[in-house]
Order: structure tokens, then sequence, then C-alpha cells
């Protein structure tokens, strides 16, 4: 008697198998970690470049606010905003109209002064005398 029986075949998947789908999934892997590191250095440095923002605007507008007449030359500071602490540096120079002085806000972060994250410029007037 011959038997028709098939020959059961295991099912699943070979070690090797397992192994290259293993390795595909850890290069993947890799490769969004590396995609969420970049964006959150991103999210990092565009949060910096709003504060300074900030703080450029704020120097501004405190000066335009108190009618300042500031005196040619540099001045800097630090100012803390959103719990940040900022480095500013303000030039002041003269303009062809006497009544009017340009200034140049520039906004660093502590860890790197040589290099400005906002770079805001406005003019100041001079109060009329009575």
């Amino acid at each position: 008697m011959h038997s028709d029986r098939k020959t059961a075949r295991p099912r699943g998947f070979t070690l090797l198998e397992t192994l290259v789908a293993l390795a595909i999934l850890a290069i993947a892997m890799a490769a969004i970690l590396r995609a969420t590191g970049t964006a959150t250095n991103h999210v990092a440095e565009m949060r910096n470049r709003l504060i300074a923002d900030w703080v450029a605007q704020n120097r501004l507008a405190t000066h335009a606010a108190r009618g300042d007449w500031l005196p040619v030359g540099i001045q800097t500071g630090e100012e803390s905003q959103a719990g940040f602490r900022m480095l500013w540096r303000e030039e002041i120079s003269d303009t062809r109209n006497p009544a009017f002085r340009r200034i140049v806000v520039s906004v660093f972060s502590p860890d790197d002064p040589q290099y400005a994250l906002r770079q805001l410029s406005g003019y100041l007037a001079q109060a009329g005398r009575q």
C-alpha cells in the first residue's frame, strides 16, 4: 500500500530570515533615532532664536518708550527671557540727521557670545527741546 500522505513541512521563519529581518529593523531604527535627534536640535535652535528676537525687540521698545537718547558707542548687558539668559550688545551710531541715532541690537547665547542669534536695528529720535 502506497501512502499519498504529504510530508508536513514546518511553517515559520528560518534563523537566517529572522536575522535579516532584525538587521533591517535595526537599520531603520537607527535612521529614525538620527532624524529625531536632528529634529530635537532644530527645535532647540528655533526656540533660542525666538527668545533672542524677543530680547532684541524688548530692548528697542524700552528705549522708544522711555524716549532714550543714548550716547554714540557700544553698550552690553544681559537679560532673562522665558527662563533663558541672553547677552545683548547695542551699537549706537550717528545718522545724517542729528535728531536721530541708529541702534543695532545683537543678541547672543551665553554659550557662544561670538555668534548672534538675532540682530535688529532701529532708530532713536531726540525729544524736542522746550
